[in-house]
């Protein structure tokens, strides 16, 4: 048995109790939990604003080390450190041979959040939100779900590179195609934002300018290449304007994903210029654009699923971009609790306090 932090229902607190983790499947891996990222996705299947089965151990966000590992495993070894990658690929399917696993029709995710993968000491099953099931001790997870890193790497650094880093440079780097010289808006100055001025300031880009309700959150994003800060408003797309002599950004990421931050995204960037919609929003959020200004305004609006990443391609490279100083992927955590201290950090992402809390599950 191990402890876990428990959903029993979307809406409701998390819970500790003990979970019952089965023996690895040939394809499986058992992975000792070391950290955590708390995600905002994770708080999207905790109150509902995305389908979640119940009862639920959440978490997508994590690195560990391997303690197990099924008769067919061939990607990593026991004793391996790992990050977990909430979206593995089938690798077989038609957008899978088009090098787009992240649109894979066949995720591995899909099927492992569909099922239950452990129990209580009831024998009620138990499912794993994102097919991941991070806030434990322990997992068990498909061999494509976790993503070998060196073994020096400071997996409680690390924790948040499996979806807030990979998700925000991946934007930049692949989903957008940021140039140098060419002008950055981020709008919502989280995790993800914060990834995003991160590989935005790798890419050359000037200037880099970050909106959010929180001054403090602009304070902290000038150490990560925000090189202005607009408040978020009715007014920020002409204070941006204004920085980008008068014309609008080149690029705009939002990193909410909500329709009032997507408009304001789209009006924040120049004719000719693209949006990237990298947060998650709710079904239920409409967004609106007349025929003319599609015509007129010439800009390009994309979606932007997990960053357009391969894990297993972008995982090195980010890691080497962190040794070589480029990136500060640790900096990213600005609070760290324990598997009981996750309701608190739900509540200060919903108040829009800190970056991103990390859950240290270290044992002993």
């Amino acid at each position: 048995m191990v402890k876990a932090a428990l959903l029993r229902e979307q809406g409701g607190p998390l819970e500790l109790c003990e979970i019952e983790l089965p023996a690895p499947g040939p394809r499986q891996v058992r992975i000792r939990i070391s950290a955590a990222g708390v995600c905002h996705s994770d708080l999207s299947l905790a109150n509902g604003t995305l389908t979640q089965p119940v009862p639920a151990v959440l978490g997508h966000e994590g690195a560990g080390v391997v303690v197990e590992i099924g008769s067919e495993v061939t990607r990593v070894a026991v004793g391996d450190k790992v990050v977990l990658n909430w979206s593995p690929a089938c690798g077989e399917c038609w957008f899978c041979d088009r090098d787009e696993p992240y649109l894979c029709e066949g995720s591995v995710a899909s099927e492992a959040s569909a099922q239950p993968y452990a129990t209580l000491a009831d024998g009620t099953p138990v499912y794993a939100g994102l097919g991941t099931g991070a806030f434990a001790e322990e997992t068990v997870v498909d061999e494509r779900a976790a993503v070998k890193v060196p073994d020096q790497t400071d997996l409680s650094d690390v924790a948040v590179m499996g979806c807030a880093v990979l998700t925000g440079a991946g934007a930049v780097f692949h989903t957008a195609d940021v140039q140098p010289g060419q002008s950055v808006v981020i709008i919502g100055l989280g995790g993800i934002g914060l990834s995003v001025a991160q590989a935005a300031r790798v890419a050359g880009a000037h200037p880099i300018i970050g909106v959010d309700m929180s001054e403090e959150k602009g304070k902290v994003a000038a150490e990560h290449g925000v090189t202005d800060f607009v408040p978020s408003g009715p007014d920020a797309a002409r204070a941006i304007r204004k920085l980008t002599g008068g014309r609008g950004a080149d690029h705009a990421f939002d990193c909410v994903g909500g329709a009032v931050t997507t408009r304001s995204a789209w009006s924040s960037t120049r004719r000719g210029g693209v949006v990237t919609v990298v947060g998650v929003g709710s079904k239920d959020s409409k967004v609106e654009f007349s025929a003319l200004e599609l015509y007129w305004f010439g800009r390009t609006l994309h979606g932007c699923i997990y960053g357009r990443s391969n894990p297993d391609v972008d995982v090195p490279h980010l890691l080497e971009l962190a040794a070589q100083g480029e990136m500060d992927i640790a900096a990213l955590r600005t609070a760290i609790t324990d598997l009981a201290g996750i309701d608190k950090a739900f509540d200060d992402m919903r108040e829009g306090r800190g970056i991103r809390t990390v859950v240290s599950l270290e044992q002993g």
